[in-house]
């Protein structure tokens, strides 16, 4: 099995950052790996210390495409602070929450898997999301050997559209294999152009991610903070409606929350789940 080893940076925990319901095809175990997919490769980090160990890949692809794709280029002592700034004047609960979901990074997850993966994410569960995309890519991916077993990539556009609504359905995703079929057909037919948003401004970005059916404000801001890497970008689900409630109860003015509000939302919401005994 290849293997690489990199230093690890401050502010990064592979477990927490898999835990926080941005990506789903990773599962950790109670060594503190954390293993999935990622394009067509399968890949397990470790760490250990002030090392990550990466296996599944060698040094220089662990270096050019696994260390951007988790983030460790990224200087977390820059965002805290910008986070601290824009939130930090209405109280100290962003202290709170960096202190207890310190480690979390905002990974650059491909495009269309994040699109589809939080159209799935609708109205569903961590366990039951992580299932259904198991079995698209199972039956829609293309399949890749890796250490004597057998993975999958995540479908294509052009295989999901052409997969059929019904055979969408048998994955378990119930009401969304409409959706899914209305996004796989836009973007193989070149109505929906992922790199074209990728150039947009974040309001344009998300009118376009909303014209997809099943795609509303929420869904588009999940899929702009973990897709496109957008980190101003706020998704306002249930939870992070409670959480303001909660603890900002005054008021605060989602206009002018920085360029990082989007991760500061994470760590907002882990500090809700971590203070709920992690429940999802």
């Amino acid at each position: 099995m290849k293997k690489a080893v990199i230093d690890c940076p401050c502010h990064f925990d592979p477990q927490k950052t898999f835990d926080c319901g941005q990506c789903f095809r990773f599962n950790s175990d109670e060594n503190g790996m954390v293993s999935g997919v990622v394009g067509n490769r399968y890949i397990s980090v470790q760490k250990c210390g002030d090392k990550l160990n990466i296996y599944g890949v060698g040094q220089s692809e662990a270096e050019e495409k696994i260390v951007p794709y988790l983030g460790l280029d990224e200087d977390y002592d820059k965002v805290n602070r910008d986070i601290e700034e824009h939130f930090g004047k209405y109280n100290d609960t962003i202290f709170k929450a960096e202190q207890v979901s310190d480690g979390i990074r905002i990974l650059r997850q491909d495009k269309w898997e994040t699109l589809v993966s939080f159209i799935i994410s609708q109205n569903n569960n961590i366990g039951r999301i992580k299932k259904i995309i198991e079995r698209i890519c199972e039956r829609f991916g293309e399949p890749f050997e890796q250490d004597g077993k057998t993975y999958y990539s995540f479908p294509t556009p052009s295989s999901l559209a052409g997969a059929g609504k019904e055979n969408i359905f048998a994955c378990g995703t119930g009401f969304r294999d409409k959706y899914i079929v209305d996004c796989a057909e836009k973007v193989s037919g070149g109505e929906i152009d992922l790199e074209e948003i990728s150039r947009m401004n974040t309001f344009d970005a998300m009118e376009k991610l909303m014209s997809i059916k099943g795609v509303g404000p929420k869904v588009a801001s999940c899929v702009l903070l973990f897709g496109f890497h957008r980190t101003e970008s706020f998704p306002i689900d249930v939870w992070i409606k409670r959480v303001l409630e909660k603890y900002y109860s005054s008021g605060i003015d989602l206009n002018d929350i920085g360029n990082y509000g989007g991760i500061a939302q994470q760590y907002l919401f882990y500090y809700e789940r971590y203070k709920s005994g992690g429940a999802n």
